[in-house]
């Protein structure tokens, strides 16, 4: 009985004081924190089955969610990439600021978004407009706002 009461004690000290740390820590650590110990208690739920030969029960607990388990990693993944199609993800990023509508981009503007120097000729203006797009380009993967940008530079230098 004393045993008990002391491991209940220290089951309530310890829980106290997980409650304390979680709600101060940075949001990552919290969260690396509580999986971490999800999965401790995992562990030492299984080791006290084993030890206790009741092994049996969490081999049908285990097949009774297997099912249920299934239909959430589905579920999730249809979330994360509803998610992705509708810019609310990890990958999406706010676009550029778009320049105002009067402002029309300047010779020097035009050889600066290219990366040349005023006076190259129209093959070297191809070239880097070329070598640009092929990374900027929106089919792979590029930004609109900037292949945009590439073009407008590529249409006043080139007349």
């Amino acid at each position: 009985m004393p045993l008990r009461l002391l491991l209940a004690v220290g089951a309530l000290l310890a829980l106290w004081w997980g409650l304390r740390w979680w709600s101060k820590a940075p949001p990552e650590k919290a969260k690396k924190a509580l999986i971490g110990a999800g999965l401790a208690a995992l562990v030492i739920g299984g080791v006290a089955l084993v030890v206790t030969g009741k092994l049996a029960g969490l081999f049908a607990i285990l097949a009774g969610l297997s099912p249920w388990i299934g239909r959430a990693m589905r579920l999730h993944q249809l979330w994360q990439s509803i998610r992705r199609m509708t810019g609310r993800g990890a990958a999406a990023e706010a676009p550029p600021p778009s320049p105002p509508a009067d402002a029309a981009m300047t010779r020097p503007q035009a050889y600066e978004v290219l990366g040349l120097e005023p006076g190259a000729t129209p093959d070297e203006i191809r070239e880097a407009h070329r070598r640009l797009m092929r990374a900027a380009h929106p089919d792979a993967g590029g930004s609109t706002w900037i292949a945009t940008r590439l073009n407008q530079a590529r249409d006043i230098l080139l007349g």
